[in-house]
């Protein structure tokens, strides 16, 4: 069984016991959050589709941790002009565990 949701402006397929970052979701670490966002749920051959969302499916996760992303440079430059721009971006995420998918 599997769920797609949304959260954070993205979409994930996630399934029980999986974990997965998300965008950062202000939520103490040990907590419940439930995401009533699913777009579709599927078990086994009974696919539900949402238009947008399935009603009175939800997703219930435990927030496992909060951390830092992998640091992105960026570099821009015109050739000629003696214009350099160095600059570094580290994305914040939560960690979540997937406990149950609810239909």
């Amino acid at each position: 069984m599997y769920a797609v949701i949304k959260t954070g402006g993205k979409q994930y397929k996630v399934a029980v016991g999986e974990k997965l970052k998300v965008e950062q979701i202000p939520a103490d670490i040990d907590s419940q959050i439930v995401i009533d966002q699913v777009l579709m749920v599927a078990d086994g051959d009974n696919i539900v589709l949402g238009t947008p969302i399935v009603s009175g499916a939800a997703v219930k996760a435990t927030v496992v941790s909060h951390g830092r992303g992998e640091k992105v440079r960026i570099f821009k430059m015109r050739r000629r002009k003696h214009y350099q721009k160095r600059q570094g971006h580290r994305q914040n995420f939560t960690e979540l565990r997937i406990d149950a998918i609810e239909k």
